[in-house]
């Protein structure tokens, strides 16, 4: 099921892409800066919002698989309601902006209970030694379907009138994400799970500080990961950077997803092996290197090819992290207290990562985009040192 899972799921992301092809739109339809970059804090702060809610709900179920399914398929069907609506609004751009935000903003509100419900699946279901190979063999074959997805792109946008082309791709992309929740209601849970500690939503919320401070491998963990979160959603400002500087087609476009898929299928199964022999801290520390080397390399190209070498190494150690940080947070979590613990790094990380996002913008607007991919490098060099110096520790006493 986790297989499947991933195999569902990269199709999905490879056509309904806040990194790629929802600026490209956004862009087509007149956006300015402020509003594109609302669309990425928005993948940010409604799952923040909403994820005590989603945490609250995680404690108290007693088959996670089961209500996970569930949101996933309310989330799926609102998705599809509001990209059905583009045709309603297509004669008047800013009104049809305004409604995919909207649209966007709920979306995002179910994102929220990805990670509470997702990383304790992974933790109960996979044994440790083949957690990350199987999410990773599933990742990279959809990641290889996202490839061939993407070479849709060209094809409808060119073929079919703006913007119902790209409602016809947040459909197709709609289609994969229903086939991706329905895999979880056939999950099955054994009965000798150790129990979670059910937790009102005061509770909950009261228990995220409580959590900080009784565990120094946690607070470890979240100054590590950070810092990999927030370099990660500088991401659809690098499509932004592509779009301003070298007037990026809808062939370009293609290329861009494309690579960005085939990146992840790659990553998928090298992290994931990587992750199985030396665990996931280890991942994480490759993961810093990549940010690190796509800050850096971004201040000094000045080209389109070099601008690719950058997004391969951006979008590789986003696909790491995703890897690292989940499994991070099983290895730092007593498994009673998972949902709490996955809650708190999220909450902090999602928090300051969508402040910096809407601060960011009207400094790109004004000053360019030198201070976006400085603030990367500044992550992927921040992680380095803490991870080196601080978790390799922490993650020994543990052991």
């Amino acid at each position: 099921m986790f297989f499947i899972d991933g195999v569902s799921f990269m199709p999905s992301m490879a056509l309904i892409s806040i990194t790629a092809v929802i600026p490209f739109f956004l862009d087509q339809l007149g956006a300015t800066t402020f509003q594109i970059s609302l669309a990425t804090s928005m993948t940010l702060i409604c799952a923040l919002l909403a994820q005590p809610f989603f945490g609250y709900m995680a404690s108290r179920s007693t088959v996670m698989n089961k209500t996970f399914a569930k949101i996933l398929l309310c989330q799926r069907v609102l998705f599809v309601a509001g990209i059905l609506a583009i045709p309603l609004f297509s004669g008047h751009h800013p009104t049809l902006i305004v409604v995919f935000l909207v649209s966007w903003c709920i979306f995002n509100l179910f994102v929220g209970s990805y990670a509470v419900f997702f990383t304790p699946l992974v933790i109960r279901l996979l044994p440790p030694n083949k957690r990350g190979t199987i999410r990773g063999f599933g990742f990279a074959v959809g990641s290889l379907l996202g490839v061939g997805m993407t070479a849709l792109i060209p094809t409808i946008l060119g073929r079919i009138m703006f913007p119902y082309n790209y409602m016809v791709i947040f459909l197709i992309g709609g289609f994969y994400l229903f086939i991706n929740a329905i895999v979880f209601y056939f999950m099955r849970e054994s009965e000798d799970q150790k129990p979670v500690q059910p937790l009102s939503m005061v509770q909950y919320l009261k228990n995220m500080p409580i959590a900080i401070k009784e565990s120094s491998a946690l607070r470890a963990m979240i100054l590590t990961s950070i810092f990999l979160v927030i370099a990660n959603a500088m991401l659809p400002f690098y499509m932004l950077y592509a779009i301003r500087e070298f007037s990026v087609t809808e062939i370009h476009l293609a290329i861009l997803t494309g690579l960005q898929i085939f990146m992840a299928a790659i990553a998928h199964i090298i992290l994931g092996i990587i992750v199985d022999k030396f665990g996931p801290r280890i991942v994480a520390l490759i993961v810093a290197c990549l940010i690190l080397s796509a800050g850096i390399l971004a201040l000094i190209t000045n080209t389109l090819s070099l601008f690719f070498v950058v997004w391969a190494l951006a979008n590789t150690g986003n696909t790491g992290s995703m890897t690292a940080i989940s499994l991070l947070l099983g290895e730092v979590s007593p498994a009673e207290k998972l949902p709490l613990y996955v809650g708190v790094h999220f909450t902090i990380s999602m928090a300051l990562s969508a402040i910096l996002v809407l601060v960011l913008a009207p400094v790109l607007e004004n000053l360019g985009f030198a201070p976006l991919f400085l603030i990367v490098a500044i992550c992927g060099m921040t992680s380095l040192l803490i991870n080196t110096l601080l978790l390799r520790n922490r993650m020994k006493t543990l052991a």
